[in-house]
């Protein structure tokens, strides 16, 4: 038997704690105390296994197991993304349902969160000879800029080698660069357009849109004709106010955003076709001329790709237009072989245009491995030795807290490709059984690092 096996002992123990966990609200872009509440459940569960635990600033902690050797770590984050529209089941609520399991955070990431508590409790209940130090490490805010991380390397040392199980499997090798933009102006100058609110999160394609203008009921009815000629779901409403106009699209994470449908650009989209540029106003202008429905950053000059990892995406994450305030966000995944400065001064230029402000809200440069580096080796075998056949090695647009490991880290499972999770969308769930595959490989890999049964 592969000692990744031994986790399934805990089957029931994980389920119920993942309920308990997935039931508090931790969205940390609108809820930092239910963020430490989630800490706080993760470290007095773990102290209740019999783990020795540590809170650094009610940010970040750690479980640990040992205290020789070289220090290990397994990280993984305890808050998550607003739950948005379209479930089929409640978000907040562990489902059980035709094999998947369904609830926010059931893959990113406090499915894993459970599975790394448990991997410990494993370890210290079958008594194996520890020659290492083994830490989970648990974060509350990895969805809004990994502050957390930043915490809690502040107090305490790196891992010489660690993973975080917060992407999909095989090994993920290589991390696009993630530049966070936000583009502005003073106040919204469109003599037509009132007001636009889209999205929740910078790095999230916003699944719903909502604009009020200033129109006349002629101009109502011809625009809701002709809104059949644009790609988009739109709803009109007459209020009081104004004319409301409402798009609906379709989720998806920023790292990869043509699997969702933007409600933000193709509203905009509809508004820059049918309505004059001074009526619009200059940050729908920018929008248009510079951004449009893409995914890419064409318009924006952007367009590239290496042979290491792929392609640049662009995400309009959030618009927040009226009377005080006018501003959109853009979330970036370049390439690792390319220049984030080069990037920002880009669309510095090409938002000059509008005489609109441009400014870094968050960047995290690019993460790049070697493919033969004992980390690797190491997670390759666990891997093997569970599924059968060698982990393909990619890269991703995705950003983890391998980031934070100082090119002593990378990302590894939990999600399986042939698995459709539908992160950061409606419904986000998992296969079961792939789910307690992922707690074996997940087992597997610690053992190996506890034990020392790696290339050292």
């Amino acid at each position: 038997m592969n000692f990744g096996e031994n986790i399934l002992k805990y089957k029931d123990d994980i389920l119920s704690d993942l309920k308990k966990l997935i039931e508090i609200e931790s969205v940390s872009s609108e809820n930092t105390e239910n963020c430490k509440k989630a800490l706080e459940f993760i470290l007095n569960r773990a102290e209740q296994l019999g783990l020795n635990v540590k809170n650094i600033d009610n940010k970040a902690g750690h479980v640990q197991l040992g205290n020789e050797g070289i220090l290990c770590g397994a990280l993984t984050h305890l808050d998550v993304v607003p739950a948005g529209k379209n479930w089929s089941v409640e978000p907040f609520t562990l489902t059980r349902q035709n094999g998947r399991l369904y609830g926010r955070g059931i893959i990113d990431d406090k499915g894993a969160s459970i599975v790394n508590l448990y991997c410990l409790k494993a370890l210290l209940d079958s008594e194996a000879e520890g020659k290492n130090t083994l830490r989970c490490i648990y974060g509350t805010d990895e969805e809004v800029g990994m502050s957390d991380m930043d915490t809690y390397f502040e107090n305490e040392p790196l891992p010489e080698i660690a993973f975080t199980p917060d992407s999909d499997y095989g090994i993920c090798f290589a991390e696009k660069g993630i530049l966070q933009l936000k583009v502005s102006m003073e106040r919204n100058d469109g003599i037509t357009l009132s007001a636009i609110k889209a999205g929740n999160a910078v790095n999230a394609v916003p699944d719903e849109a909502k604009a009020l203008l200033y129109f006349s009921d002629a101009d109502t009815n011809n625009l809701k004709k002709n809104s059949k000629n644009y790609d988009g779901n739109f709803n009109f409403v007459d209020t009081i106010d104004g004319l409301v106009i409402e798009s609906f699209g379709k989720a998806a994470h920023a790292c990869e955003p043509e699997k969702g449908f933007n409600a933000a650009s193709a509203l905009v989209q509809l508004l820059n076709g049918e309505l004059d540029s001074d009526e619009v106003g200059s940050l729908c202008g920018f929008i248009g001329y510079a951004l449009r429905d893409e995914t890419d950053g064409t318009s924006l000059g952007l367009k590239m790709r290496d042979f290491v990892s792929g392609d640049l995406s662009c995400n309009l994450g959030k618009i927040r237009l009226n009377d005080s305030k006018a501003y959109l966000t853009l979330d970036i995944r370049y390439p690792v072989t390319m220049n984030g400065m080069k990037i920002f001064k880009q669309v510095e230029k090409s938002a000059s245009i509008n005489d609109l402000n441009v400014e870094t809200i968050h960047h995290e440069p690019p993460l790049y491995l070697p493919k033969d580096s004992e980390l690797i080796s190491l997670l390759s075998e666990a891997y093997e030795e569970i599924i059968g056949e060698k982990p393909k090695l990619y890269s991703t647009g995705g950003g983890t807290y391998a980031r934070k490991l100082n090119g002593k880290g990378v990302a590894f499972g939990p999600a399986f490709r042939s698995d459709t999770v539908n992160m950061h969308n409606a419904d986000e769930s998992v296969d079961e059984e792939k789910f307690f595959k992922h707690a074996q490989i997940c087992l597997q890999a610690m053992y190996k690092m506890y034990t020392g049964k790696f290339g050292r």
